[in-house]
């Protein structure tokens, strides 16, 4: 690919980037706005756009889906063993886990 063609992928790049962070933060205000209207609609919907922001700048970044759910799955185990909080208190990472346990099983 001539240098020139080079150049313009990188900034293309970077640009995406910069907009993967614009839209990662305007999920978090919108996240915030439907748990103060306390709509579960909207605060899913928000949920779901973080998710998907992570997960195309995690490409973006280089990082593939599988590697980013590989990570994810470890960062989980991890917190489990060193008793985080919200595992000790509602088991909320043990439940995580069995998710993503059983949706890789139904593949």
């Amino acid at each position: 690919m001539p240098l020139i063609n080079q150049g313009i992928d990188i900034a293309k790049n970077i640009r995406v980037i910069e907009w993967l962070k614009t839209e990662l933060v305007t999920a978090v205000a919108a996240l915030f706005k439907a748990m103060m209207k306390n709509s579960q609609e909207a605060v899913e919907d928000a949920l779901a756009s973080m998710v998907m922001t992570v997960y195309v700048m995690a490409r973006r970044l280089g990082v593939s889906f599988a590697q980013l759910d590989i990570r994810v799955e470890s960062k989980i185990r991890k917190a489990i063993r060193e008793q985080h909080e919200l595992e000790d208190w509602y088991g909320d990472l043990t439940a995580l886990l069995r998710y993503k346990g059983d949706k890789k099983e139904v593949k």
